[in-house]
């Protein structure tokens, strides 16, 4: 398994992403002075967003259906914890868009390989 988000578990046999792109962001409020730069005070944690993309090769496996299944995980708009293959709790995450690219069609329009991005945001109180 190289990451599970609730119970669904990325892996060949589902959906193998390519990397993990995680973005963290932190806010910070500024007020103007005259003949100086703006002074700048930390309020807080920002953001904290996952990218989850890779290809998935029908041949392999039925990435449609594992792609379903994130769509419906989505649709509850529920957070899931997300826990990666060596047991590192990134914390919990909402689903915030699924993209997908159907690519090298078969003559019936079925795809061979379904490119696809998955992006996530931590909702967590206090992200690590």
């Amino acid at each position: 398994m190289l990451l599970a988000l609730g119970l669904f578990a990325f892996g060949i046999d589902t959906l193998a992403f390519d990397e993990i792109q995680r973005k963290s962001s932190w806010r910070h409020a500024t007020a103007t002075r005259i003949g100086a730069r703006d002074a700048s005070q930390y309020t807080g944690p920002g953001d904290e967003t996952i990218s989850l993309p890779g290809s998935v090769f029908t041949e392999i496996a039925d990435g449609k259906v594992s792609l379903d299944e994130i769509r419906r995980m989505a649709n509850t708009g529920d957070a899931w914890p997300l826990v990666d293959g060596r047991g590192y709790v990134y914390g919990a995450y909402v689903i915030t868009g699924l993209a997908e690219t159907l690519k090298h069609l078969w003559p019936d329009g079925s795809p061979r390989q379904i490119d696809f991005t998955i992006d996530l945001l931590c909702v967590d109180e206090d992200p690590a």
